[in-house]
């Protein structure tokens, strides 16, 4: 029994990883090299909201989240830059975002649970988009923007981005509403814990949708152009 349990939690933990992802260690070179863009409607604030769910994969383990949002408050924060910095002559457009929360997380490792922490105390998180067929998208966190602990059979700690800033890339599809599309993104985080935690360095990938709504003014969308 020993054995299968030491073993389920060295799969859990790559897993538990990957809702990292928003930290991930994907480059966001695809959103320097090309032509303008331009998000609109200007001055705008938005949510991005997950639909359906966000699944981690790591090995023959899967986590899955239901709920997970960056949502406006305050402050400038989800919001689309004003005129005419909401316009790039020659590479992406990005603005600062609320830390996304995760809940409705679970893992396919019997009596293993996890909570989920996200924070902006070393930094800002920020999205960003360079058009482009498709439209390349950028979701960036700072050093160790979200922790992951489990409790149970393991009570580990997973740190995403531990070393500095880092970038998820995925696309933009323009539309009502518009959306982020996240797919198997590399994932690089740091485990702690007791005996029966992998500890080290993990990866993993992540899958997720989120769609992107005007907040200011439902009746528009969120697009990205020329």
């Amino acid at each position: 029994m020993a054995i299968r349990t030491s073993r389920a939690l060295i799969l859990l933990a790559p897993a538990a990883a990957a809702t990292l992802v928003l930290g991930g260690t994907t480059g966001a070179s695809a959103l320097s090299d090309a032509g303008p863009t331009t998000v609109s409607p200007a001055g705008h604030s938005f949510v991005a909201q997950l639909t359906g769910q966000a699944t981690f994969k790591a090995g023959s383990t899967t986590m899955t989240c239901t709920v997970s949002a960056s949502v406006p408050t305050t402050g400038a924060n989800n919001q689309v830059p004003a005129a005419p910095g909401n316009h790039n002559d020659a590479g992406a457009v990005s603005a600062p975002i609320n830390p996304p929360t995760f809940s409705g997380c679970s893992t396919s490792i019997g009596g293993v649970s996890v909570t989920a922490s996200s924070n902006a105390d070393n930094g800002s998180w920020s999205i960003s988009a360079q058009n482009g067929t498709p439209v390349a998208a950028g979701l960036t966190m700072p050093t160790g923007g979200f922790v992951l602990k489990t409790s149970g059979l393991a009570a580990c700690t997973i740190t995403a981005s531990p070393d500095g800033p880092t970038t998820v890339s995925g696309a933009w599809t323009n539309g009502a509403p518009s959306s982020l599309t996240i797919s198997e993104a590399p994932v690089a985080a740091t485990v702690t814990g007791g005996f029966l935690c992998p500890t080290g360095n993990q990866a993993a990938t992540f899958s997720a949708t989120y769609n992107v709504s005007d907040t200011t003014d439902s009746t528009q969308q969120i697009t990205v152009t020329g």
